[in-house]
């Protein structure tokens, strides 16, 4: 009888000391991973409208970025660091500066802008693509502006060359600055630069066809 006692003990013991570890010792989660971004595109194309929504800001305080701004925008699996840079055309000629350690581009482009704007969009886009330091990374294309009258669709956007280059795999994206589809434009951010390979889009990369 006192054999099945002290066994009783021993077990109540062990159960005592794993629930006290569980409860007491249990390090900290790890750190989520970071990625640096570069997110580019011309003047009103809404880069800092999207990325305020993000950041879960008022939208009483975006203000155009004239230079470059960096924004980490946190989510559960990871928090990206993205380096915004200015679309006015005297600071364009200035984004390669900036391209350094990025390890994705965000291209944001207006849907709803004129033709002329739209080639320069494209053109630009173009440059990015070759740029040596960003030819490998994966790029996520937004189709932004969606909610106006005169937006393209991304098919349209696609027909007429502006976001579909030169990679198989580029992603086109139609964001509405809207607060109930911003966490979808933060799933894919997630999943496209916290998965993809430069490896991939580099040996998956097409000839430029304009």
């Amino acid at each position: 009888m006192s054999e099945c006692i002290q066994i009783s003990f021993a077990v109540c013991r062990i159960g005592m000391y794993t629930c006290f570890r569980a409860l007491c010792c249990k390090g900290p989660p790890p750190a989520r991973p970071e990625y640096d971004l570069v997110c580019i595109g011309l003047t009103g194309s809404g880069k800092t409208s999207l990325l305020s929504k993000l950041c879960s800001e008022s939208p009483n305080s975006v203000v155009s970025t004239t230079g470059f701004s960096i924004k980490a925008v946190p989510f559960q699996n990871a928090i990206l660091n993205v380096k915004e840079l200015g679309g006015a055309d005297n600071i364009r000629k200035y984004w390669s500066r900036y391209y350094q350690g990025s390890q994705g581009v965000i291209f944001v482009l207006d849907s709803a802008s004129s033709e002329d704007d739209l080639e320069t969009a494209r053109n630009e886009l173009h440059s990015a693509l070759q740029h040596p330091q960003l030819c490998t990374l994966p790029f996520l294309i937004l189709a932004n502006h969606q909610d106006k009258p005169a937006a393209r669709s991304v098919q349209e956007v696609c027909l007429i060359k502006a976001t579909a280059l030169c990679l198989s795999c580029l992603l086109t994206f139609a964001a509405m600055l809207e607060s109930e589809k911003i966490p979808v434009v933060g799933d894919m951010l997630v999943i496209l630069f916290c998965n993809m390979k430069p490896k991939f889009f580099l040996e998956n990369r097409k000839p430029i066809s304009i």
